[in-house]
């Protein structure tokens, strides 16, 4: 778990986990959150990008998340560190992300 800001204002929370296509590991984003009053000032970019420094370090070669389709600004920060929801690549399919209580 990483924490950011002084509050802490924000939190990231990776799971880690090994892979199937891959001798490294794989590294979920299972949380990115910042309290409302510090979004917009660049916290989740900065949290996220520790995220991706620290799952390298531990050996992760992929990192995937999920989010809501609503979620307008996760998805344009996502995407802007490269991040995609397509398989395969930018001009795969639309991939999904499904849950279910057990």
């Amino acid at each position: 778990m990483l924490l950011g800001g002084s509050g802490p204002d924000g939190v990231a929370v990776l799971r880690f986990r090994a892979a199937i296509w891959s001798d490294a590991l794989e590294c979920y984003l299972a949380e990115l959150y910042v309290v409302p009053r510090r979004r917009g000032r660049g916290l989740s970019r900065a949290l996220l990008e520790t995220a991706m420094e620290v799952a390298r370090a531990r050996g992760a070669d992929h990192m995937d998340l999920g989010t809501s389709e609503d979620d307008i600004a996760a998805r344009s920060l996502y995407e802007s560190l490269g991040f995609i929801n397509r398989e395969g690549g930018r001009d795969g399919p639309v991939t999904f992300f499904y849950e279910r209580d057990l």
